[in-house]
């Protein structure tokens, strides 16, 4: 194993067994705080194995590092990885910290931090890569000097600080929303509202769709109350009524009252279902069209990126007014079908007339078989008089068959100490 790594070029490493069979992919690692006198040492890594799952590595069972590879024993703890004590995460809470130099000449921002193996074999801090902050060019960017010095060249600048909320968010901008919803829940709850203050709406919007119900509840209720009516509305209709039914009815009323009338409208009519109806999880704005629409006309509809791929796949027929609830409902074009055909072909031409629409008071369970039964990922929904009121799609379905508390469930796995070795001694 090389005598010095650096955390901030192993990140996002594939992580390997002596076999060469690839664990997961590094995303942090963890130290501990020893005081002011003693350097912090490095106890683990954490990696993310599949399943999107976060696991600690301790740093014994580490037996190479490069910048190309890491290497374990291949023995790993599957349950999910939780801090303690006075653990900090090197990338959450050390990158972007500000410390004042000890030589006198001002503050720094960490950028990297350096472990070194001792004889005992602990992994301890021993040099800090930080910015040196020199004033701003002329276009308002901040310009500084790379330094590379000892851990304790450097005075922490409010040691218990983590990473300010908007270095965080920079640094994970390009995350998808249901991997940085699961690194946010396993923050503190004050981490947690942080984070939710500095996102954009519609950001907030699609994170808060993929956490657990009590985290959606914890961040809504700390936004300042005009800010939580605007990010339901950049939340999708099903997903704004759950939420708000876990509010106290005064609640929902004021954010109701204080979102744009149309978006209320969409969320209201969702609310006034029963639980687990096909009405209560469908989503009211699916693709709808007349029969005279052409495929050119269809095709460029569904191109539009608010609607998901599952939703994409058919364009309802329904008859005037197009806005839910339509007119007469009359059937289905399958995406598939439209490629088949020629731009000028009305989709009235091309009806799957065979595919029933679900009624609004459906339980689910026979809408997901009805999903299941004819292969679908969207099926119409109808109401009394046979007039489309939404669709509901194969994704609202598994949100709400799969277990309440799914995203924070570890994956079953073959036991909580598990290796590829011991595997396949196992099997045999």
């Amino acid at each position: 194993m090389s005598a010095k790594i650096f955390v901030a070029r192993l990140l996002g490493l594939d992580v390997f067994d002596p076999q060469g069979d690839r664990l997961g992919r590094m995303r942090d690692a963890v130290v501990v705080d020893r005081g002011p006198l003693l350097p912090p040492m490095a106890v683990g890594i954490v990696i993310e194995v599949p399943g999107k799952k976060r696991v600690f590595v301790p740093m014994t069972r580490v037996t190479s590092m490069d910048p190309h590879q890491i290497i374990t024993t291949g023995l790993i703890n599957l349950r999910r990885f939780e801090r303690r004590g006075a653990e900090l995460m090197v990338a959450g809470d050390v990158f972007d910290r500000r410390v004042l130099l000890k030589d006198g000449s001002g503050e720094a921002i960490v950028e990297d931090i350096g472990f070194e193996q001792q004889r005992n074999g602990d992994w301890l801090v021993t040099e800090l890569y930080v910015r040196r902050n020199a004033g701003r060019t002329a276009f308002g960017r901040t310009r500084g000097e790379h330094l590379l010095i000892d851990w304790d060249a450097a005075r922490w600048a409010g040691h218990q600080e983590p990473q300010g909320a908007t270095s965080f968010v920079a640094a994970h901008e390009d995350m998808k929303p249901a991997d940085l919803a699961d690194v946010i829940h396993e923050m503190t709850p004050k981490r947690r509202i942080e984070i939710a203050e500095e996102l954009q709406d519609e950001r907030l919007a699609d994170v808060l769709q993929e956490l657990p119900e009590d985290d959606q509840v914890e961040i809504l209720s700390h936004l300042d109350i005009e800010r939580a009516a605007d990010v339901l509305e950049e939340m999708d209709p099903d997903d704004a009524a759950d939420l708000l039914h876990e509010l106290p009815d005064s609640q929902q009323e004021l954010l109701l009252e204080l979102m744009e009338p149309e978006d209320a409208q969409d969320v209201r009519r969702l609310m006034e279902y029963d639980e687990n109806t096909a009405g209560s999880v469908m989503t009211p704005v699916p693709v709808i069209m007349p029969p005279e629409a052409t495929v050119a006309e269809a095709l460029a509809n569904i191109r539009q990126q608010e609607f998901t791929p599952a939703m994409a796949s058919l364009v309802i027929v329904a008859r005037p007014p197009l806005e839910t609830p339509t007119g007469r409902y009359l059937g289905v074009v399958h995406f598939q079908k439209l490629l088949r055909y020629p731009p000028p072909e009305p989709l009235g031409n091309l009806l799957d007339k065979d595919l029933e629409p679900v009624s609004d008071q459906m339980p689910l369970g026979v809408v997901t078989r009805e999903l299941a039964t004819y292969n679908l990922t969207c099926i119409p929904v109808v109401n009394e008089n046979h007039r489309v009121v939404g669709a509901v799609t194969v994704d609202d379905v598994l949100d709400h068959i799969l277990p309440e508390d799914w995203r924070i469930t570890d994956v079953p796995e073959v036991g909580d100490e598990t290796s590829r070795v011991h595997r396949k001694e196992a099997s045999r």
